[in-house]
């Protein structure tokens, strides 16, 4: 007889969850953003949304990691981090927003607003050549325009929860398109191919991305774009040029 006991040796597999996040991985994720002082400005969050008065779709987030689809540190800080967790990012104004600067804060006339048909109201913010100012002071003919994000100079902080790792090549492929291309676009996926069959004209913008399916989701990228139909006006001048000989015969 044996004087070490029967050991049994239980295999228990790693959670799905439990793998190391890696560049070019899928995850859903939520978040929530705040300033140190607790304001909520960012998240996909109903709930939290909904404190500062937003109305938001519930649809999850999924992103592709090292695709830029979130603001870079927070997309470098979840690369090597295991999904299902929860994480706490900290971050300084150099980090995430940027310091205030003062030559972003321009004073100009209040006739540059009249000419314009704008009435400037202090604490809106206004669109000037695709920059977004808000107005900080109005003093007789002088309007105080800051164009500095509203959260730089701020310490803000991240709660993120990876939800899950995404696996479906579908859902993969579908979040490359609404991130590239900002709309969704009807595509297949067959043979180790992601056909887009799509209007003419839209070929080399989605050409240009044939690359990165390749790299990411190891997708040859074809396009079939659909025969222009055409045109009305032609077949009109068909039917008066028909008229006329009908018009001579006669």
């Amino acid at each position: 007889s044996s004087f070490f006991p029967k050991l049994k040796y239980i295999y228990k597999p790693c959670s799905p969850c439990k793998i190391m996040l890696q560049k070019n991985d899928f995850i859903e994720l939520e978040f929530v953003g705040k300033t140190r002082e607790g304001e909520i400005f960012d998240t996909n969050l109903k709930q939290e949304a909904e404190k500062i008065g937003l109305d938001i779709k519930t649809r999850p987030l999924v992103i592709c990691l090292g695709e830029s689809m979130i603001l870079p540190v927070i997309d470098s800080f979840l690369i090597g981090k295991e999904g299902g967790n929860d994480y706490t990012l900290s971050l300084t104004p150099q980090e995430s927003f940027g310091v205030r600067q003062r030559e972003l804060v321009k004073i100009m006339p209040h006739s540059v607003f009249i000419k314009k048909d704008i009435l400037p109201i202090q604490g809106q913010t206004y669109v000037f050549d695709t920059m977004l100012g808000k107005i900080s002071a109005i003093s007789g003919g002088r309007v105080t325009v800051d164009f500095n994000n509203p959260l730089a100079g701020k310490n803000v902080v991240y709660s993120l929860k990876i939800k899950k790792k995404i696996t479906d090549i579908q859902e993969k492929a579908k979040t490359l398109v609404l991130a590239y291309f900002r709309f969704e676009l009807p595509f297949e996926i067959k043979d180790k191919k992601i056909i887009f069959n799509v209007n003419a004209g839209f070929k080399p913008l989605i050409e240009h991305f044939k690359p990165k399916f390749l790299d990411i989701l190891g997708l040859e990228l074809e396009v079939i774009e659909k025969p222009v139909d055409k045109p009305v006006e032609k077949q009109v001048e068909k039917d008066e040029e028909k008229e006329d000989k009908a018009e001579k015969v006669a």
